[in-house]
């Protein structure tokens, strides 16, 4: 029998775990994709994992873990904000000690779901929670606006999204590099790649050079990284404080 990981805190919303297994198939299910975690068992208060073993990150294994993400992202979803195959309802974002509500949802742009179901809802939280004061929460509904109107649109469809894709949910393994905890849905590939960028990555070079090889991105995605990291950033305002609010206000400010 294979080793087992198992995940486990009772104080999670009913659904949690579910909501988590449901979004690591998702994302196994992608042709060529990138590896994901095997779900063994799910339950009300438990989920079981293939346990993983993990090894140094080299430029090949970052390489190929480019290939495979842009891969995961090619098989696409049926909306932006949609949610992984046969889950219903909003999910979660955020630590086990406190995962925020996630809104999901059926949007034809990604501009109108980034400011309808990310940006604002977070800042309301926010201004419930004292992190941010009116004048924050004004700034942000510029930004909301113009992106509701399409002004950082693209043509990319919507992807299949990891949805917390920093660098401690990409584990390396003797086979490469795996999969763990998402928020998965369909969103702007950007986002992913932009939340590797936020908090760093190992070989981050190498990894976008095997994206790029697969899926070339979008003209002026680099100037779009600071926009797609304004959630993360929100987001752990709420939750940690420090100097996050101040970091995703700036960026605001640069696309306001």
């Amino acid at each position: 029998m294979e080793p087992i990981f198992r995940k486990s805190r009772y104080a999670v919303p009913a659904r949690y775990w579910a909501w988590e297994a449901a979004g690591l198939r998702w994302l196994a299910e992608a042709p060529g994709g990138a590896a994901v975690v095997e779900v063994v068992d799910v339950g009300g208060d438990h989920l079981d994992l293939a346990r993983l073993t993990t090894v140094s990150p080299s430029a090949a294994a970052a390489y190929a873990a480019g290939q495979g993400l842009a891969r995961t992202h090619q098989a696409g979803a049926t909306a932006f904000g949609a949610p992984p195959r046969g889950w219903s309802g909003d999910g979660y974002l955020g630590p086990l000690s406190e995962p925020l509500p996630l809104a999901l949802g059926t949007h034809g742009r990604w501009g109108e779901f980034y400011a309808d179901e990310r940006l604002r809802p977070v800042v309301a939280l926010g201004r419930e929670r004292g992190v941010f004061d009116a004048s924050d929460a004004a700034a942000v509904d510029v930004l909301a606006d113009r992106l509701h109107v399409g002004d950082f649109d693209t043509d990319d469809p919507p992807a299949r999204l990891h949805g917390d894709l920093w660098s401690g949910n990409l584990m390396w393994t003797p086979n490469g590099a795996v999969l763990i905890d998402p928020a998965a849905h369909g969103g702007h590939r950007e986002t992913d790649l932009a939340m590797l960028q936020l908090f760093g990555v190992p070989h981050w070079a190498d990894l976008l050079a095997g994206y790029q090889s697969v899926w070339p991105l979008s003209e002026g995605w680099k100037d779009r990284v600071a926009l797609h990291q304004i959630h993360p950033l929100l987001v752990h305002a709420v939750l940690f404080g420090g100097g996050y609010a101040g970091q995703a206000l700036a960026a605001v400010r640069r696309y306001r």
